[in-house]
């Protein structure tokens, strides 16, 4: 064998290492950076909300739902209670629309079909890949926390989103410009939201009270209407 072939080969040898080494780095990165595996139970997928949820991308990280959910959502949909077979065939119904939202990843885990409680098996996948569940069940929810499983609960997203301002509710308001309509004022809350209030456009400068007539929620933000109280 020649000089030149032995150095070839040596040259090979020495590409293919590094290679491999940077595979491996790669791959240890993505471990590292990965999403987040969320075990959705039957309660979240019933209620629907998470479809909702997960339709606005909000949601990046993995949402996995083991078939033993599944199984179970589809004997209550089999069942004699007219109220749990709709229910339950309305989270049968959000499993199929999940998995054609494209802004997460949805996988139907293949999990045993034995006697395992399903709350159980939810508790020990969380805990064999450090993922969360996500669920509205109370109990599920406190068995979760006390071993260490983080929770995901959308009724706690809701209390967390809901409007903190309710019709009939007062509170001072500083008029900074006049409104669109004809005698119209508008402010401007700690947060951002623009608020309009009647008969205010010559108090522009001015705190004066108000009163909240109703509330707007669109996808480009908020906005409260008043009256001058």
């Amino acid at each position: 064998m020649s000089i030149d072939v032995i150095v070839l080969v040596a040259v090979l040898v020495i590409l293919a290492e590094v290679s491999f080494l940077c595979v491996k780095s790669f791959s240890k990165i993505r471990q590292k950076s990965g999403k987040r595996k969320v075990y959705i139970d039957s309660s979240a997928l019933m209620d629907g909300r998470i479809l909702a949820v997960a339709e606005t991308g909000f949601i990046g990280d993995d949402l996995i739902i083991p078939r033993s959910v599944i199984r179970e959502m589809q004997l209550l949909a089999d069942g004699k209670d007219s109220s749990k077979r709709a229910i339950a065939r309305r989270g049968l119904d959000n499993v199929n629309a999940l998995e054609r939202v494209v802004y997460c990843n949805v996988d139907i885990l293949q999990d045993e079909l034995d006697r395992t409680p399903v709350d159980e098996r939810l508790i020990y996948l969380a805990k064999e890949t450090r993922g969360v569940i996500c669920t509205n069940d109370f109990n599920l929810n406190k068995v979760a926390r006390t071993e260490g499983i983080d929770v995901l609960n959308i009724n706690d997203l809701a209390i967390a989103l809901q409007n903190e301002y309710q019709p009939g509710q007062k509170m001072k308001l500083k008029i900074t410009a006049k409104g669109a309509n004809p005698g119209q004022g508008v402010g401007h809350l700690k947060d951002g939201t623009m608020v309009i209030v009647d008969n205010a456009a010559r108090k522009v400068g001015q705190e004066i009270s108000v009163e909240v007539v109703r509330f707007i929620q669109t996808s480009s933000g908020r906005m409260l209407f008043t009256k001058r109280s």
